[in-house]
């Protein structure tokens, strides 16, 4: 079956669509999964703007929540059609995550309950009338609705890619939240721990644009040329997020506006490049960090293979590289392995489409805390 995954990321720079050929060898083993091709399309500005203004916004209008639900639907739509032309294929059935507006994994008090909640936005029913082919979308709710924090559910790819019998593998996606995948050799899927470890891009994005009034740090080159405040980094990796034990993940409402203000107080008056080299900093010492006391601790691994936009940053690559040299541990990129580091949470949710089509579960409860496995997403039809 050929599937297409769409996702866009906790940075809203813009969609990924990964076009996957999945095949059934038995009931008993996984699919086998080939990457037919892959393309990204930028969020226009204003289309930006809009996204992160609603994010974890404390006032908004529904009548523009609701435009924008059905806006990103056939921006996601149109990106499939491209996709699919530039590859001169045909899909089957999309899988799309939608553009993560709120997330709160943590139940809170609301109205006399105590409720978990998240809210991706881009309606399958609109894609799925755009495209011809039936679309599964929503995935977050229904682990959540079995008590999990629904999130993160790419490590179900990543136990499919990367499980081997000899070696422990640890897969880590520097998106705009950061988030590992620890796979001890041989594991189960009840084995396997996974979670956010902190912000990937995102807080680096975000003083990228407010001191330099650029999207982000091309190349890593801003932090290239400033000096580390150690002090800062040692003063926010005490913050309790990064101290609480997995399962846990982490969005906008833990490290969006709020936290780029307290990180700005903390840095003072340092330089501009100063202030981007310490939280790129931050990104290396946070992964680190919960490698040290959420991971190593009970396993040994071999392997440390990273995806997601933080790869085409070779200066948080290289901090990266000096934080786990220590650990015995060497960076390998996804596409060593077939997956294009870009690509990859967009295959992810072609797996998951395909599943939920076929009546599978895919959230994983040791990754996301869910009491039982759980059948993902809503399917609309055409």
């Amino acid at each position: 079956m050929r599937v297409a995954g769409v996702m866009s990321g906790t940075s809203a720079d813009g969609i990924n669509v990964a076009l996957v050929d999945i095949t059934e060898s038995s009931t008993t083993r996984p699919p086998k999964l080939k990457l037919v091709g892959h393309a990204e399309f930028p969020y226009r500005k204003a289309v930006r703007d809009a996204v992160l203004a609603a994010m974890n916004a404390t006032r908004a209008s529904v009548a523009d929540l609701s435009r924008l639900n059905f806006l990103l639907a056939e921006l996601y739509g149109e990106a499939i059609i491209a996709t699919q032309r530039r590859f001169r294929v045909k899909i089957q059935l999309a899988g799309c995550h939608g553009q993560t507006l709120y997330h709160q994994g943590e139940a809170t008090a609301f109205l006399g309950r105590r409720l978990a909640v998240t809210w991706q936005v881009g309606d399958g029913s609109v894609i799925a009338a755009r495209i011809g082919v039936p679309v599964i979308s929503d995935f977050r709710p229904a682990d959540m609705a079995a008590g999990g924090k629904g999130a993160p559910l790419v490590p179900f790819l990543d136990y499919f890619l990367f499980r081997d019998h000899h070696i422990g593998r640890i897969v880590q996606n520097i998106g705009g939240i950061a988030n590992l995948t620890a796979i001890p050799a041989g594991a189960s899927v009840d084995e396997i721990v996974a979670f956010d470890t902190g912000p990937g891009n995102m807080l680096i994005d975000a003083l990228a644009m407010h001191l330099f009034k650029k999207p982000y740090d091309r190349d890593g080159k801003i932090a290239a040329a400033g000096t580390l405040l150690n002090g800062v980094v040692a003063d926010v990796m005490l913050l309790p997020y990064f101290l609480r034990k997995p399962p846990k993940t982490a969005g906008r409402e833990e490290f969006g506006r709020d936290f780029v203000g307290l990180f700005l107080q903390k840095c003072g008056r340092a330089r501009k490049n100063d202030v981007i080299a310490t939280a790129t900093a931050l990104t290396a010492q946070s992964i680190a960090d919960a490698l040290r006391r959420f991971v190593l601790n009970r396993e040994t691994y071999a392997g440390f293979i990273v995806s997601g936009g933080g790869t085409k940053n070779p200066t948080l690559l290289a901090m990266l590289a000096n934080q786990l040299a220590p650990l015995g541990l060497s960076i390998h990129l996804s596409d060593e392995f077939g997956i294009p580091s870009q690509a990859k949470e967009a295959v992810a949710f072609a797996l998951l489409a395909h599943q939920t089509w076929n009546r599978r579960p895919s959230n994983l409860p040791s990754a996301t805390g869910a009491k039982r496995p759980a059948i993902l997403g809503k399917v609309s039809y055409v």
